[in-house]
């Protein structure tokens, strides 16, 4: 079925087009480069995987209940629409939820890719173009496994968010090299990675897990080449240019905040946007999830060397500063080790099915042989 047919909401054109801007770079050192970034180039090549083979596409998947929500997580719950729902409405509440949550997923894993492309292209370095390259290729699997289990498993899919498109366009029409390293690298990703890992670690159901665990395996490195490449750059800024990204990054947060709350969602339900939106702020879960969702970006941001003033009271104000001594690094490999572990235990299970199988065929064998007389 065509993509459009699918959308909750009419998404308006189906071509979005974005002015290219800045320098295509092209570098005649070939010398070795840097050995940080050649080993995750490595490691990114090495890790490459197939969405078709590695991810069990025939787990079944409840549309009306994919990722195992509490009715406590519900943005109406507690309201007066909430007593108003049968089972049947929540069920349907459920799916438009998870096919908005993932339909950002999958626009963002699409700009992802885009973005990548614009460093093969922009970035001044050929060690950061090598590893750029495998970046493309890993969000363009995640663009394909996020369009496959909407259409597959949800059969629902709702437009790109207004604040995730801003945020984009704003990213891709900057000239500066290093803007789509920020934009997406630090900022859309970050929070798309805090936002698959709380739904990983959340959700009873099979396949979304592995899903998330497997891309998030993949973002880990893209999160460490972005560190690494802008870490090194932004030693070489002047103040004024520091300063110019931190506004980038402040107004790029508040944007990505107020992406969140899938208003979007509540008016497809007949409920006014005016009423959503209050809907959505007084959610407690709501606001954990907001906060939670900074854990990626915050010490980031931080490591990379843009933590001024403003930056820090914009943090401050959006409650979530502290996250700034987090450990990343820790947060990575925890999230390389949970795919690691979902590979080995599905290895496993496979194998002791092949086992039993040879034993069942051994013992029919046995079973039905001649008795031989003696």
């Amino acid at each position: 079925m065509p993509t459009h047919e699918l959308y909750a909401k009419d998404p308006g054109d189906p071509l979005w087009q974005v002015p290219a801007s800045g320098a295509a770079r092209f570098s005649w050192e070939y010398d070795d480069g840097r050995d940080r970034l050649l080993a995750l180039y490595q490691k990114g090549k090495d890790k490459q995987w197939d969405g078709r083979t590695r991810i069990d596409w025939d787990l079944e998947v409840d549309p009306h209940d994919p990722l195992g929500t509490p009715d406590e997580a519900m943005t109406l719950y507690g309201t007066k629409h909430w007593a108003k729902l049968t089972d049947r409405d929540k069920g349907e509440l459920r799916k438009h939820y998870t096919a908005w949550q993932f339909s950002q997923f999958l626009h963002g894993e699409q700009g992802a890719m885009v973005c990548a492309a614009r460093i093969v292209e922009s970035v001044p370095d050929l060690d950061a173009k090598f590893y750029s390259a495998t970046q493309t290729m890993d969000e363009a699997r995640h663009a394909e496994i996020y369009g496959r289990f909407l259409h597959e498993k949800i059969g629902m899919l709702y437009p790109i968010n207004d604040n995730l498109q801003s945020l984009l366009g704003d990213t891709l029409r900057d000239s500066r090299w290093d803007m789509p390293y920020l934009g997406m690298q630090v900022l859309i990703e970050g929070l798309a990675l805090a936002a698959f890992g709380m739904i990983r670690d959340t959700t009873d159901k099979p396949l979304p897990k592995q899903i998330l665990a497997y891309v998030m395996q993949d973002e880990a490195r893209h999160v460490a080449f972005g560190r690494m490449a802008l870490r090194d750059y932004y030693k070489q800024l002047s103040d004024a240019e520091l300063r110019e990204r931190e506004e980038f990054v402040i107004e790029g947060c508040y944007l990505m905040r107020d992406r969140l709350r899938g208003i979007e969602v509540l008016e497809n339900f007949g409920i006014p946007k005016a009423e959503a939106e209050e809907c959505s702020e007084q959610s407690e879960f709501l606001h954990l999830f907001r906060q939670l969702l900074f854990s990626r970006i915050v010490p980031c941001v931080k490591d990379i060397g843009l933590w001024g003033k403003r930056l820090q009271e914009a943090y401050v104000d959006m409650g979530v500063f502290d996250m700034g001594n987090s450990n990343l690094d820790l947060l990575m490999s925890q999230d390389e080790e949970i795919a690691e572990k979902l590979d080995a235990e599905r290895f496993a299970a496979e194998e002791g099915a092949r086992v039993a199988e040879v034993r069942n065929a051994i013992d029919a064998g046995a079973s039905s042989a001649p008795s031989s007389d003696t």
